[in-house]
């Protein structure tokens, strides 16, 4: 059940439907009311739905200008346009870095590893105005394409020097991609909203092949299906409102699975998600604001979390994700709390890797917590006896 509430009225709620966004994110303020065969901006024909996250929906559409696909990012209304400007500024950096004559020199590629945008407009709705922008569209992220199977080494390899190399050009320009942070409210009834934005295999795209563009949407549909919708039902039986759309629409699936990728898959790398992406040295984020989960935490936000997050912290997402490019399974189990994780880091690495005020720190983190375990001189009643235990 999903609900929101509507100026003049009560909550409403909506039968769930699994596998989309919020629908009670379908308010003033929130998503966009995106139907399939609706043509934004009097340009970008919708075709199917490609995902959703925090702060936006991204739709597959037909560039009725360019005869191209595209993807289109359509931005929540209520975000004050932070995130979206965020995130594009940051692009727009990055593809002046990755153009210019300097950079090339110094070592990156001419491979477009991050998004390049090729449109942005504003398109207004019932729930208010929406930033949007344009990239090239993706087959799919790496985390979907390797769920049950390896890549062959070779291309594993090459996944993970390309995914080195982005890295290393988003730093260059003096960003760190970014984790998981609790950002402030959003004047919506939703209150937070986590981004995730990690360097992780969902946030790794891989572009989709160069004849991609000539399928017409008939052709497409041919190829990839018709899209999956399934109708949007409040429980109190009433029509639904114009701000929320009739059907919620599955996201689709472009991609081939980890056996099938070949060296020209893994050369279209694209690093994606900058929503959060800050420049270190103009901001600080401290290790404990980061709701990155606690597997995927860097060493330093966990051992001293009051110390600013900065590059290492992305090299160590990074190592993580190369671990999972070639062994497919996760490095640090999600189920472990912070002890235990923290314990495995120091295992996988070693003691003398980590400094040695970090590891005073932590020391005395554990100090200051309570001690749970039975003291040496406690008494404890057998169990006919209804004693209380005393020290």
């Amino acid at each position: 059940m999903s609900t929101t509430s509507m100026p003049g009225e009560g909550r409403i709620e909506y039968e769930w439907i699994d596998g989309v966004e919020r629908l009670d994110m379908y308010e003033p303020g929130g998503y966009h009311p995106v139907k399939i065969n609706d043509v934004l901006y009097s340009r970008y024909r919708i075709v199917d739905k490609l995902g959703f996250g925090g702060y936006s929906t991204i739709w597959l559409a037909r560039d009725e200008s360019m005869e191209r696909y595209v993807a289109i990012k359509v931005n929540i209304s209520g975000s004050s346009q932070a995130v979206p400007l965020r995130e594009t500024s940051v692009l727009r950096a990055l593809s002046r870095l990755r153009s210019s004559t300097n950079t090339l020199s110094a070592g990156h590629p001419e491979h477009k590893f991050t998004p390049e945008i090729l449109d942005e407009f504003i398109i207004e709705g019932p729930n208010g105005l929406h930033p949007c922008y344009t990239v090239s569209p993706a087959q799919g992220n790496l985390r979907e394409a390797s769920f049950s199977r390896l890549f062959p080494i070779q291309v594993a390899r090459r996944l993970a020097g390309n995914l080195a190399q982005a890295v290393s050009l988003v730093h260059s320009g003096g960003f760190v991609h970014g984790g998981k942070f609790r950002l402030p409210p959003l004047d919506l009834s939703w209150e937070y909203v986590l981004s995730v934005v990690d360097i992780y295999l969902r946030n790794v795209l891989v572009r989709t092949e160069s004849n991609f563009d000539e399928l017409s949407i008939d052709e497409f549909r041919e190829r990839f299906g018709e899209p999956e919708a399934i109708p949007v039902r409040r429980i109190d039986g009433k029509p639904l409102t114009p701000n929320v759309p009739p059907e919620a629409v599955l996201s689709l699936c472009l991609g081939k699975k980890a056996q099938d990728f070949t060296i020209a898959d893994a050369d279209g790398l694209i690093l994606s998600d900058f929503g959060e992406t800050f420049n270190p040295s103009m901001e600080k984020r401290l290790g404990r604001h980061c709701n990155t989960p606690v597997s995927k935490r860097a060493p330093e936000a966990l051992m001293v979390p009051d110390s600013p997050l900065s590059f290492p912290s992305d090299i160590w997402s990074l190592g993580l994700a190369i671990w999972e490019i070639v062994g497919m399974k996760p490095l640090f189990g999600d189920c472990e709390t912070e002890d235990e994780i923290v314990a495995q880091q120091v295992d996988v690495i070693g003691d003398q890797h980590f400094p040695q005020s970090w590891r005073e720190h932590w020391e005395r983190q554990g100090e200051e917590k309570k001690d749970d375990r039975p003291q040496s001189n406690a008494h404890w009643p057998t169990c006919d006896r209804g004693e209380m235990a005393s020290s």
